[in-house]
């Protein structure tokens, strides 16, 4: 057994001899073996936990998952920390510094309006500080990780600060309509039907920006439909009697119109 103090309340230095003592000799096996490839996953799904606690409202969810997220900051910390690259106190003077950077509005003599010039000076800083000397290099560097909705959503507001943007949402709109077309032809075996349909995608995306409507909340909230609607459809059945693997695919679409209707 390791020794260790065992307190009421542990700070963030406390954290962090934790997470040494389980990554140290006499620690925990599993924690020993780890790398940062074999716990990337980890860090993202804690990620998305954060992002589901703030969904609900719920300070005490939001504190745990925020817990587990700095666990992993920690742990991938102190994984380079024994490799001798740096540790975390090297990670929070990144981010300091690049906060001060990015910020001439409180740390300097720089003069903003609002919000928009606030984030239109980010952008200019940031592109200078990641040598994006091309509007190009800005888009390659948008992370490939994303969730490709918000990949896309990010790419576009890019490659639209440049210019390169419909006038309005109508043609987005167009654009979806022509994209659809697409991939029905290749659907017919006149092109390749998933690089149409990664294009319709795409273009759905850029009516979400115009609409100023998140694309993956989008997606998350039409997803939660259809499963209160299919939970109706599937109640209704057995209602009657009946299963839907019995069902005709005609006789549970009359079923999902009367969910629907209920709505």
């Amino acid at each position: 057994m390791i020794d260790f103090e065992y307190k009421t309340s542990y700070d963030v230095s406390d954290l962090r001899r934790i997470v040494k003592a389980l990554r140290g000799e006499g620690g925990c096996p599993w924690d020993r073996e780890q790398t940062h490839e074999s716990i990337r996953r980890e860090l993202l799904e804690e990620a998305y936990e954060v992002v589901e606690a703030i969904d609900e409202g719920s300070p005490e969810h939001l504190k745990e998952e925020l817990g587990d997220v700095l666990l992993q900051v920690v742990f991938h910390s102190d994984m380079e920390e024994d490799a001798g690259r740096f540790d975390l106190d090297a990670v929070a003077d990144r981010v300091s510094q690049k906060l001060i950077l990015r910020h001439p509005h409180v740390f300097g003599d720089v003069s903003v309006t609002g919000s928009e010039q606030v984030l239109q000076n980010w952008d200019e800083i940031k592109r200078v500080e990641k040598h994006q000397d091309t509007v190009t290099s800005s888009l390659e560097a948008v992370a490939r990780s994303l969730p490709a909705l918000w990949r896309a959503e990010k790419i576009q507001k890019k490659a639209a600060k440049a210019g390169f943007d419909w006038p309005d949402i109508q043609g987005a709109l167009d654009k979806v309509e022509e994209e659809l077309q697409e991939l029905k032809e290749a659907h017919a075996g006149q092109g390749d039907p998933q690089e149409e349909l990664g294009d319709l995608l795409f273009a759905c995306v850029n009516a979400a920006r115009f609409l100023k409507a998140d694309p993956e909340a989008c997606l998350r909230d039409a997803c939660d439909k259809f499963i209160k609607r299919f939970a109706k459809v599937e109640a209704q059945a057995a209602k009657e009697g009946r299963q839907l693997e019995d069902m005709t695919l005609q006789e549970m679409d009359e079923l999902w119109d009367g969910a629907k209707g209920l709505e």
